[in-house]
């Protein structure tokens, strides 16, 4: 069995163009059939704020890999100065069940919704046209933000009018963090500090929230065209949304629950699964221009474990082919 360690894994680096592919081929893959997924179990005990949820899933055609990523994520680690979210994936071969490969994947975990975030901008920017540029702006700094900055600045530095980050702890939180060392150094300079998340909310027309906020807090709807990715889940007030007929989300029955935004909108506002539209309605049925330009993009995603094994399959393959990695007898 290979071990993959963090240490190994910065080592492979994050190809956000190879990441952002590998999630687009796993969404083909899941609107041809050829996967399985279950319902993800959630484990909870004694503070109901905290989570263990196993992801088993198989992801058939080109990727052949089955296999469960198990992800804590405890939100008071913050305050006593420890990651909010650890989780581990193991690999079993699709064809025998042998376990091949197991990662410690905190990291993976996190690029993995970065990418998906890159995909579902990629097919935003193909509906929009070519000549479409974005005001970015980023709620929330913490890795996930960070990740989303460094692949949104890489793959669409050249469509990015402009960028602004806010984040509660302060003005330039994490800008000189391991994450950014390679982000381009001149739209690094080009950021803005946002004072407020209403200021860049007002300001931006892709608003990534990536926040561990325990209270919903955004209260106005988003401007015309704009695409919101509640990377978060939990940011926004059903008053802000309800009118966006545009909703994206990546699982029906995984993202309307658990108090999601989806599941305040379905239990507020009457919002069911035929109101909405799958990421593979998008990657597969360029869904996104059944819609009017000026309509803002709401995209909801839970996490789909099919993700999580196309990720570690992705680092599996460039781990092998570099020689990295620790072999377990």
């Amino acid at each position: 069995m290979l071990y993959l360690n963090d240490e190994h894994i910065r080592a492979i680096g994050l190809d956000w163009g190879e990441l952002v592919d590998s999630m687009e081929t796993a969404v083909r893959i899941m609107d041809s059939g050829d996967y399985a997924q279950p319902l993800k179990p959630y484990l909870r005990y004694r503070n109901p704020r905290n989570r263990i949820i196993a992801m088993p899933a198989y992801a058939g055609g080109p990727m052949q890999a089955a296999g469960i990523k198990w992800i804590a994520s405890f939100p008071g680690n913050l305050d006593a100065g420890l990651p909010r979210a650890h989780s581990v994936t193991l690999l079993n071969k699709a064809d025998t069940g042998v376990p091949y490969a197991m990662l410690n994947t905190p990291l993976p975990s996190a690029a993995r919704t970065a990418a998906v975030s890159g995909l579902m901008i990629r097919h935003y920017l193909k509906a929009r046209g070519a000549g479409h540029l974005l005001r970015l702006g980023i709620i929330g700094f913490g890795p996930v933000g960070r990740l989303h900055y460094d692949m949104c600045c890489r793959l669409y530095g050249d469509r990015l009018d402009r960028v602004s980050v806010y984040d509660i702890r302060g003005s330039r939180p994490g800008m000189d963090s391991p994450e950014l060392a390679g982000t381009a150094p001149e739209l690094r300079k080009l950021t803005m500090h946002a004072g407020s998340w209403q200021e860049l909310y007002d300001e931006s027309d892709l608003v990534i929230t990536c926040t561990v906020s325990s209270e919903r807090y955004i209260d106005r709807p988003p401007a015309s065209g704009t695409l919101l990715l509640d990377v978060s889940l939990r940011d926004f007030k059903a008053s802000a949304i309800s009118g966006v007929k545009a909703v994206i989300v990546d699982d029906w029955l995984e993202v309307c629950r658990e108090n999601t935004d989806i599941e305040l909108l379905h239990k507020e506002h009457g919002l069911e699964q035929a109101g909405t539209r799958s990421i593979a309605d998008v990657v597969c049925r360029g869904a996104l221009a059944d819609f009017p330009q000026e309509e803002p993009v709401l995209f909801c995603p839970m996490g789909m474990a099919v993700f999580d094994i196309a990720v570690a399959h992705h680092m599996v393959m460039r781990a092998e082919a570099l020689g990295i990695g620790i072999r377990l007898p």
